[in-house]
């Protein structure tokens, strides 16, 4: 018998495109999972993004859950980037690790970076619990907080997006984002990070260690890059789960080999900056300037 899971299918919807009555139907579900869910605030902030990635039932097409996008340009040392960022992202809890919308989600940025292989793609993600902070840390290689320390060199675009997106509600000495105790944030009984998802779980202790007040709503940034390597291997990843388990939030334990975070990590300094007055700032985000030359010049080989 078909699992429920395997019923949904997710489609991406252009903002302008979403009717009344699925907005009303998404916000009915955003109320169930979270704590002071105002709709006004919900409107206010659906109105902002691009477009929203709808899982649908594939019964009777009911929404069962969905993600809000919204592209925004920035600039790394003079280069363009475009940045994808998610905002709210909730499903219901039946359907909970269906691969659909990491799937539908991951062609959206594989179409961009087809798009436009001369400007690098990065995934920017704001995560208020670990489920969400999962649908990264399960499906890019290339991501950042890491739990390994890896790709630290990402860090630098998280304050800039943070501050273009949501000004004066980053904090650079947690790390996340805090916008008060009024903030919508889940419910008690939703996505509780127990004792044994903690001692078991290392991706789970991590995200609950770099957001520890995540119950209060406090948003964890995360960033992920997006490119040709990263779809090959995410293909391959794809098949070899073809016949397996549903997994976009599956946990893994801690029988995969874990590397601490270690505080003997290269750094190089590089000028960044955000393609805007008011964001002008200059951060310091590793090699990530020799990176992306590297990737520019094999993008620019292949185009021609």
């Amino acid at each position: 018998m078909s699992h429920s899971k395997d019923r949904v299918y997710a489609r991406y919807r252009p903002i302008d495109r979403v009717s009344p009555a699925d907005v009303m139907t998404m916000y009915g579900i955003f109320s169930r999972y979270y704590e002071h869910a105002h709709l006004d605030t919900f409107l206010s902030d659906m109105s902002k993004k691009t477009g929203v990635f709808l899982l649908r039932r594939r019964s009777d097409r009911k929404i069962v859950g969905f993600s809000t996008v919204a592209t925004i340009d920035m600039d790394i040392d003079g280069k363009p980037i475009i940045g994808v960022f998610s905002g709210d992202t909730i499903i219901e809890k039946e359907y909970w690790g269906s691969r659909a919308l990491p799937v539908a989600f991951f062609l959206y940025l594989l179409r961009l970076v087809v798009r436009h292989p001369l400007t690098p793609v990065f995934w920017l993600l704001i995560s208020k619990g670990y489920k969400t902070y999962l649908l990264m840390a399960n499906n890019f290689f290339r991501y950042y907080p890491h739990p390994e320390g890896k790709y630290a060199e990402y860090s630098g675009l998280i304050p800039m997006y943070c501050e273009k997106l949501f000004p004066g509600y980053y904090d650079p000495s947690k790390k996340v984002l805090d916008f008060g105790n009024d903030y919508n944030r889940l419910k008690d009984d939703i996505a509780r990070i127990s004792d044994e998802l903690r001692l078991n779980y290392p991706k789970v202790a991590f995200f609950e260690e770099k957001n520890p007040e995540w119950q209060r709503g406090t948003e964890l940034p995360c960033v992920g890059r997006a490119g040709f390597p990263d779809a090959f291997r995410y293909l391959f990843r794809l098949i070899g789960k073809a016949f397996g388990p549903p997994s976009a939030g599956k946990l893994e334990s801690r029988t995969a080999k874990v590397k601490p975070v270690s505080g003997e990590m290269k750094k190089v300094v590089v000028p960044v900056r955000v393609g805007s007055a008011e964001n002008a700032s200059r951060h310091s985000v590793g090699d990530i300037g020799r990176e992306l030359d590297g990737e520019l010049d094999t993008a620019a080989r292949g185009a021609r």
